[in-house]
């Protein structure tokens, strides 16, 4: 066994970050080294004191607003970015951990399948990654599980498949302000339609990912670009989460929708519609999963499986298999199945 714990460094401290912290904090095995944020409303206190966990005899971790003072040349085992969503706003940042000579995993959505959107950035972190000897992952819950590798893994128990819809209805409630940002939560509809419009409201990020990770797995060409549609949800109610407000006839939300073509016809289809508070207007929450081929799949869960403690825990999760992969860019497809880790983190490292 492993003598030493596993070391991690904490980059971006909102919701997402924040909630890493604090499972971190209470798994075995595991110790965080450093934590960085630009907020002045964080810098130079306590992360202890920010998630509100008693350290106990841990050495305390001051949140710091300069990188270079918190990852240093092999600092840790693996840095957790938690600050963006594409892979533009992303590369510097993990590339800079990478020539640390140090592991990371993001939430960044487009870095849980960055070929399909971003090819050649792709292979300079893939390449940087290799020539540093560390390996990089982005994950969470969707993508990364849920609309593309549960959709994976369900295909294994077919003999063929001619077509998958995956749904996911859920609640934006526990994500933060970059997300709400995102989704147009609290604009009114001619804002929503005119951001739209302009390309500046981004909706889910992630659907090119998934279905590009669900077509690459199964060996499906895509012919055309991905279809992708965007719709206000809009509240009758007032609706308040941690990080937004709703007024009635405002945004709650936004349902996008998805296609991948192969030879012209449509053969995987996303849908998403995800809003704060959904339950004040009676919407329940779910995933669903339809497979057609031999056997046909149906599968449901519900309520949905939470965004929030489910992005968390996905990259948490996730430390063990990217410290034992092989240099390079990773996705959820390349590495083994995700699974909680109820003991000693340390037990699955491999030497």
């Amino acid at each position: 066994m492993r003598k030493e714990k596993v070391k991690v460094i904490i980059w971006g401290l909102g919701a997402m970050g924040k909630g890493m912290a604090e499972m971190l904090m209470k798994k075995k095995g595991v110790e965080i080294v450093g934590a960085c944020d630009v907020d002045p409303n964080l810098v130079n206190k306590s992360l202890y004191d920010l998630v509100g966990f008693d350290r106990g005899n841990c050495k305390d971790v001051v949140v710091k607003d300069k990188v270079e003072e918190v990852i240093t040349e092999k600092g840790a085992d693996v840095v957790l970015i938690a600050t963006d969503s594409f892979v533009k706003g992303a590369f510097d940042k993990i590339v800079y951990c990478l020539k640390k000579g140090i592991n990371v995993i993001t939430t960044a959505e487009e870095m849980a399948y960055p070929q399909a959107q971003e090819p050649e950035l792709a292979k300079e972190i893939d390449r940087i990654a290799k020539e540093n000897g560390v390996t990089v992952l982005g994950t969470g819950i969707n993508p990364g599980l849920i609309m593309d590798l549960f959709v994976v893994t369900l295909t294994g128990a077919c003999i063929d498949v001619d077509y998958i819809k995956a749904e996911r209805i859920n609640d934006l409630s526990p994500f933060g302000p970059a997300v709400m940002s995102e989704q147009g939560v609290g604009i009114s509809v001619d804002e929503f339609n005119g951001r739209v419009a302009d390309g500046t409201l981004a909706g889910h990020v992630g659907f090119p990912e998934s279905i590009n990770m669900i077509a690459d797995a199964l060996g499906w060409k895509l012919s055309s670009e991905i279809v992708q549609s965007k719709e206000p949800i809009v509240s009758n109610v007032y609706r308040k989460a941690p990080h937004a407000e709703v007024e009635p006839g405002k945004v709650a939300g936004c349902k996008m929708l998805g296609h991948g073509y192969v030879d012209g016809e449509l053969k995987i289809e996303m849908v998403h519609p995800q809003q704060v508070e959904p339950h004040l207007e009676g919407v329940e929450t779910g995933d669903y999963i339809t497979i057609k081929g031999t056997p046909n799949i149906n599968m449901q869960i519900k309520p949905e499986i939470p965004g929030g403690i489910g992005t968390i825990a996905m990259c948490v999760n996730m430390i063990p298999h990217v410290i034992n992969a092989k240099p390079g860019l990773k996705t959820m497809i390349d590495l083994p199945v995700p699974r909680a880790i109820l003991g000693d983190m340390r037990d699955l490292i491999e030497e």
